[in-house]
């Protein structure tokens, strides 16, 4: 497995377009873990208003990033939580916070949080152990950031050694256009490679703006390893809601072997 894939991919299957019933998300996150792909990270995204609705479910033990959208102070017992995703309003990112955990006063012990910004928006100091998270995309046209606003991003996390997540947008690997909305949309690995760039002192822009497949597998094959990892210490993971798409396309451009599984649950 290439370091910069290994555990790459979050499961965001509750979240849209792909949207499912918490039970039919629960189902496909198990035969993932059965089938254990090494892009996946296994790690089951869930809002936190639908914990209860988990806990209806009974899952099995299941690792979780939960994504803040109530106020509500919520029952975590038994259930292991890695990351927590808070959004919080404009006017509590500026003036810059100092202490970011402070937005949420409940964080399990263990759990790692992180703030999501806007990709334009000035540079936010965060605390030891915090990290940022940026949104790649949505379902309107407004929601996709150009790629000079995600290239200034990843320039900040890079060079004030923030760890970042993404999240939405993210459907194939490589950058296309989507006539249903007349935008661009950003590829996870231009996303991964742009990261790489960044490392390097490079501008990642060129490296978003990509649209051939051929030259982004040519930069995966020819980062080094200590790049690679450098590159992944910074990008923990993007939330998909597919996590068959992700191994499917990395597979046919030959950068990891094996296929995703024949089918999605819906």
């Amino acid at each position: 497995m290439n370091r910069l894939f290994a555990r790459l991919v979050d499961d965001a299957g509750l979240f849209p377009p792909t949207s499912l019933p918490m039970g039919d998300a629960l189902a496909r996150h198990r035969a993932d873990a059965e089938a254990d792909a090494p892009v996946l990270t296994h790690r089951f995204l869930c809002p936190l208003s639908r914990v209860p609705d988990l806990r209806r479910h009974d899952p099995a033990p299941i690792r979780l990033g939960l994504i803040v959208d109530t106020s509500e102070t919520p029952d975590l017992d038994g259930l292991t939580v890695e990351l927590v995703e808070v959004r919080p309003p404009a006017e509590a990112l500026v003036p810059a916070p100092r202490r970011p955990d402070l937005l949420v006063p409940w964080l399990p012990e263990g759990a790692r949080l992180f703030v999501e910004v806007p990709p334009h928006s000035p540079p936010l100091a965060v605390g030891p152990g915090v990290g940022l998270k940026v949104r790649c995309g949505g379902l309107a046209p407004e929601a996709f950031p150009s790629t000079h606003e995600l290239g200034s991003f990843i320039r900040h996390c890079v060079s004030a050694g923030i760890p970042f997540k993404a999240t939405a947008g993210l459907h194939h690997a490589v950058r296309h256009f989507d006539p249903s909305l007349g935008v661009y949309r950003h590829g996870f690995l231009n996303l991964v490679m742009a990261v790489c760039a960044a490392v390097e002192a490079r501008d990642p822009v060129p490296v978003l703006d990509m649209c051939e497949p051929a030259d982004l597998v040519r930069l995966a094959r020819a980062t080094s390893e200590s790049v690679a990892t450098r590159a992944r210490e910074l990008l923990v993971s993007y939330g998909s809601c597919s996590t068959t798409t992700p191994l499917a396309d990395l597979a046919e451009l030959g950068l990891v072997t094996g296929t995703a599984r024949a089918k999605e649950h819906t």
